[in-house]
């Protein structure tokens, strides 16, 4: 199943991505109570549906957007949410992932400020030395982020059964057992 791309004002290509809202418990200052934060984390694995589908499993999660784009927290920080991104993905792959083909289906982790963007490279670094091919997964500053229409919003969950399907013909969860080894 082939999904629509969209395009930016310049008429280039935007690469399909998902933005997150995370979880962040702090202490307020001087008061040691705790109080809500959130913070804003962006990627692109490919299919959005399977990419939501994954994230919005992790606790900390509280919601994620399918879309379109070129500290450390007490219930669920970033480098777990780096974690759970390259596993679910093939970061060997250039300019898709698994069935989709072309280079808005390429990864990449876009970066909002410089201490995501030290995380994402360190992470980068760390997956590297697990494989003897280069890392095809970009790390790109965070442009403008398009939100996907809404049929693309919870896919996973208002059409389970053709998910499955696609995401089974798709082959992503044998490869990912394939690259990553099977879970746990």
């Amino acid at each position: 199943m082939r999904r629509p791309t969209s395009k930016n004002a310049a008429g280039r290509r935007i690469g399909l991505g998902l933005l997150f809202s995370l979880g962040l418990l702090a202490s307020a200052a001087g008061q040691g109570s705790e109080t809500q934060k959130t913070a804003t984390a962006t990627f692109a694995g490919g299919c959005f549906w399977c990419v939501e589908a994954d994230f919005d499993k992790v606790d900390g999660v509280i919601s994620t957007t399918s879309g379109y784009t070129g500290g450390h927290p007490a219930k669920v920080s970033y480098d777990k949410l780096l974690d759970v991104f390259w596993h679910n993905i093939d970061p060997l792959a250039k300019d898709r992932q698994f069935c989709d083909h072309g280079d808005q289906y390429r990864s990449a982790i876009f970066y909002h400020g410089d201490e995501q963007r030290a995380l994402a490279e360190a992470s980068k670094a760390a997956v590297q030395k697990r494989f003897q091919q280069p890392i095809q997964t970009a790390v790109v500053p965070a442009g403008p982020f398009y939100k996907a229409e809404e049929y693309h919003q919870d896919y996973y969950l208002k059409n389970p059964i053709r998910y499955k399907f696609y995401r089974f013909n798709c082959g992503r969860d044998a490869r990912l057992d394939e690259v990553w080894g099977k879970k746990d």
